[in-house]
């Protein structure tokens, strides 16, 4: 184990920026899994491969000769309609299910878009190259690529005009009112088969962002979605649903987390280490749960 981090304070603070740089990203998909679980009551198994596959739209774009930056631009508009037909065709049939019955509908795309991104884009590790340099800090020993920070300051822009898009809009208020009570949304006229195809919709987008900003920050490959998956599951347990503050706390505190283990246990333990904080996590929450349980009675 390597406690070189430790012995050299300048290694936390480029762990901590890191980190805090890569939770932006993290929390920007939490916080569209968080929408569309509290809308409506759907896990989404499939997050991080439709996150990977907004990061292949970009890679295109650069493969083709167009700068992988206007990803961020096309990538959500292209996977707004992709979550919308997925709506129409998969999870407007289990939408008032049993949750189990969505983890498995969502599990069945997931295990068929990797298959099918296997198929067109191959199994090589591709990354598409932004070019945008590094930014030096403190007499040169922090180093920022640049990419980093065009992925954070992205992600807030994002983050910002989607709450701003929720309050103000007619169809922000018509999910906020569904997420409260859809059977009285219903009532009052309020169009929630329409709402829900805007809200998965909606999450497609969000993870094409995400994708987008990932294909030019890390590299892509069909079968990396999973970790994305876990880390969006592992922030909304954390910060709850609908909360975004908590959601970006939680996403940098993951972050953080993360580029840490990095530098103590090495990369290879990197993902297994979110994997245990994840199940530490859910220890947690269910000894809670039934230390509350034998309280109430």
């Amino acid at each position: 184990m390597d406690l070189l981090i430790f012995q050299v304070p300048i290694l936390m603070v480029q762990a901590s920026l890191d980190g805090a740089l890569l939770g932006i990203l993290f929390a920007l998909i939490a916080y569209g899994m968080a929408l569309q679980w509290g809308v409506m009551n759907i896990i989404n198994i499939a997050q991080g491969e439709m996150v990977i596959l907004g990061g292949y739209i970009a890679y295109t774009m650069y493969v083709m000769g167009i700068h992988p930056a206007y990803g961020v631009i096309v990538s959500p508009i292209i996977m707004y309609f992709i979550g919308w037909l997925l709506y129409k065709l998969v999870i407007n049939r289990v939408v008032d299910r049993d949750l189990f019955i969505s983890i498995l509908a969502t599990f069945g795309i997931s295990i068929l878009t990797q298959q099918l991104m296997n198929f067109i884009f191959g199994a090589d590790v591709v990354v598409a190259q932004s070019n945008f340099g590094t930014t030096l800090l403190f007499d040169d020993m922090v180093t920022l690529p640049n990419a980093k920070i065009f992925s954070a300051l992205v992600g807030i822009i994002f983050a910002i005009g989607l709450v701003l898009y929720m309050k103000k809009s007619k169809l922000g208020r018509a999910i906020r009112a569904t997420s409260q009570n859809a059977r009285a949304a219903k009532i009052l006229g309020i169009d929630t088969e329409r709402v829900y195809a805007a809200t998965f919709g909606i999450n497609a987008a969000l993870c094409g962002v995400a994708g987008a900003l990932i294909s030019i920050t890390f590299t892509l490959h069909p079968y990396v979605g999973l970790p994305y998956t876990v880390r969006s599951f592992m922030i909304v347990i954390i910060a709850g649903l609908g909360n975004l503050p908590g959601v970006a706390l939680s996403g940098m505190g993951l972050g953080v987390f993360e580029e840490f283990s990095d530098y103590i246990l090495g990369t290879e333990f990197r993902i297994g280490s979110v994997f245990t904080l994840l199940v530490l996590i859910l220890v947690y929450r269910r000894f809670r749960l039934s230390r509350k349980r034998e309280y109430l009675e």
